[in-house]
């Protein structure tokens, strides 16, 4: 429950500071915030494969666009396109995190976060504003592999059985 509601509260902040802001303010939130929903949804991935993951994840990403809408309703482009480009880099993400199934973690997040990235860049600037630019897509496809790699790290899962984590345990 936690990765949904950072999830949702990290594509309407998103959503919302580039409807408020526009699209300069795509490459921080790129790094700060998608980067954050991208390894999210790996860590989603895990818990909900074979247990309904498709329409879990397409709920959660038409829940963050409509959240966005109900908030402002100045800001249904950006809503649109932040569900175009969360579905497409999502079908993404799934094809390539399962390819890279049996990698370590940090390899099946980090290298499907770098296709979804890089189809999400290419769809949100160019439907949000209306045509492609293509420093924005470049600034934000860098900012959200960066984010994606930082998030890795912060919500990695814990890992029993370690040396350190068996070390931590004697008295």
């Amino acid at each position: 429950m936690t990765y949904v509601a950072l999830y949702l509260v990290a594509i309407v902040a998103a959503n919302l500071t580039v409807a408020a802001f526009g699209p300069n303010t795509t490459i921080i939130n790129a790094f700060v915030l998608i980067g954050l929903d991208l390894t999210a949804r790996d860590n989603l991935h895990d818990a909900w494969h074979g247990r309904g993951l498709a329409w879990k994840m397409a709920a959660l990403i038409g829940a963050g666009s409509a959240l966005s809408w109900l908030i402002n309703r100045d800001a249904g482009q950006i809503a649109l396109a932040s569900m175009l480009a969360f579905g497409a880099a999502a079908v993404a993400d799934t094809l390539v995190y399962q390819i890279l199934r049996e990698r370590a973690h940090m390899v099946k997040v980090n290298g499907s976060n770098v296709i979804s990235a890089a189809v999400d860049s290419m769809i949100f600037p160019t439907v949000a504003f209306g045509g492609f630019m293509p420093a924005v897509v470049l600034g934000q496809l860098a900012a959200k592999v960066l984010g994606g790699l930082v998030w890795s790290m912060i919500l990695r899962p814990a890992r029993t059985g370690t040396r350190v984590d068996k070390l931590s345990k004697q008295p």
